[in-house]
């Protein structure tokens, strides 16, 4: 059974648009397999004046056929109507209906003069009425240029944007409430917050089950999920796919990047900026610098589970068949801490603001030549500086003392002149009886608990 989970905000606003007695505009978008479509018709659930149509890619009077096929069955005056897309929202419009278009983009394709006739009819008709349109997307790229941007007939026209994001891991949590704190973020550095993914996992097996059958065998749902959307996405999906794998192994400058993607470096910002504009990769620069004048910026994969499929499944595929039902254990397990170590460090970056009662600014990681912190808060009152260590054995006062040091070298030019730097650390196994005495002790130390971030009320 599909599970619904969080999306409290998102459903608030929707029903706020829907009561509304004045024309709402809403474009809901976000990568694929998030749960728009799950979202809007949870939010149309108890509703008689609403239309759910979920575009198909097909012909363009098909489509509109189709459409009112869906349609008559609230509004059956619909009908009647003849079958051009102005004259069907003109009537449903007079109806103050709930009209819910998803895959918009399929429609766009088919009749690129699409969002120019809904502005027609918007601005001569539709914005006297009570009605909701909703018009839902994935491909980004899209939704952006035709119904987003500047230059787009829609722009201006819209009352609300819901720009869906993965979920939180607490909220992930959710799909498997039994596993512990270790467990539950090591599943979410491999999953993410997509409940597409989440639902793959069967909470009564172990972690390393689930990754065996639904990622790492050829029967699972998942084993070739980032390459199908990536070719649904791209045109010429290797030379992407060589510069995700290069991520995906750790490489974060250009040149690292392009040095072992094999391609030019001159080339690489185009490719880059795709996979950014699809919400795959993330550019991030020292929490300290401004994001308009860095030059130092680091690259890597936003969505976790691709991260994973890059590292463990692309190129793998052959010694995958091979060692079948001990893949998890043989390929994976060995790597999996490391794999982990970047993506715990952002999930106690997110946390910061959460844990620690100051009024922050920034989050981030911070980097300068050879010193770098893995969290860096900038707050009124100073910075507050983080060591994540996701590894097997408890972190010592030796760590402490490398953070204070680290952090010494942090120049920021906000920083208040009376600022004191609160130092925190996380770590998977624990603390050492020295450092724990150390922390009791004095007031600008803080060591968190795996448990501490799953409780956190932090958005990933």
């Amino acid at each position: 059974m599909d599970q619904f989970v969080d999306r409290d905000a998102e459903l608030d606003q929707l029903a706020e648009c829907y009561a509304s007695e004045s024309a709402e505009f809403v474009v809901i978008y976000g990568r694929r397999r998030l749960g728009k479509s799950e979202l809007v018709r949870q939010s149309i659930a108890d509703r008689d004046d609403a239309v759910y149509y979920q575009a198909v890619e097909s012909t363009a009077p098909n489509q509109r056929e189709q459409f009112v096929e869906t349609a008559t069955a609230q509004f059956p005056s619909l009908r009647n109507v003849r079958r051009d897309w102005e004259v069907l929202l003109e009537t449903l419009g007079e109806e103050d209906a709930v009209v819910v278009i998803d895959e918009f983009p399929f429609l766009i394709e088919e009749d690129q003069s699409l969002p120019s006739r809904i502005q027609r009819v918007w601005d001569m008709k539709l914005q006297e009425t009570g009605m909701t349109l909703v018009l839902v997307g994935s491909s980004i790229s899209v939704m952006e240029e035709k119904v987003l941007s500047g230059s787009a007939p829609l722009y201006g026209r819209r009352t609300a944007t819901i720009d869906l994001k993965p979920l939180a891991v607490a909220d992930a949590q959710q799909f498997f409430p039994e596993y512990d704190p270790e467990t539950t973020i090591t599943a979410w550095s491999i999953y993410g917050g997509t409940p597409y993914y989440l639902q793959t996992i069967d909470p009564n097996q172990p972690l390393g089950t689930n990754v065996q059958q639904s990622i790492l065998s050829e029967r699972g749902l998942l084993y070739s999920e980032p390459e199908f959307l990536l070719r649904t996405e791209l045109r010429q999906p290797n030379t992407y796919f060589s510069i995700l794998r290069a991520l995906a192994h750790g490489r974060r400058t250009p040149n690292e990047i392009a040095g072992m993607a094999g391609i030019e470096s001159g080339s690489l910002s185009t490719y880059l900026q795709k996979l950014r504009r699809l919400r795959l990769v993330e550019r991030h620069i020292p929490v300290t610098e401004s994001p308009t004048t860095s030059k130092r910026g680091r690259y890597r994969i936003g969505a976790p589970l691709f991260r994973f499929w890059f590292r463990f499944v692309y190129g793998n595929q052959d010694q995958l068949r091979i060692l079948g039902d001990d893949a998890y254990e043989e390929l994976v397990a060995p790597e999996l801490a490391d794999y982990v170590s970047p993506l715990f460090e952002r999930l106690c970056q997110q946390a910061l603001p959460a844990l620690i009662d100051r009024q922050f600014q920034d989050v981030g990681q911070w980097w300068f030549k050879e010193h770098e912190l893995d969290v860096l808060g900038l707050t009124d009152e100073g910075l507050v500086a983080g060591e994540c260590k996701f590894t097997s054995k408890p972190v010592s006062e030796g760590i402490l003392a490398n953070l204070e040091r680290t952090a010494s070298n942090v120049r920021w030019s906000k920083e208040p002149a009376d600022g004191t730097t609160l130092y925190v650390l996380f770590s998977r196994s624990g603390y050492t009886e020295d450092l724990t005495d150390v922390a009791d002790g004095r007031d600008d130390v803080r060591l968190v608990e795996l448990s501490e971030l799953l409780t956190t009320d932090s958005s990933s």
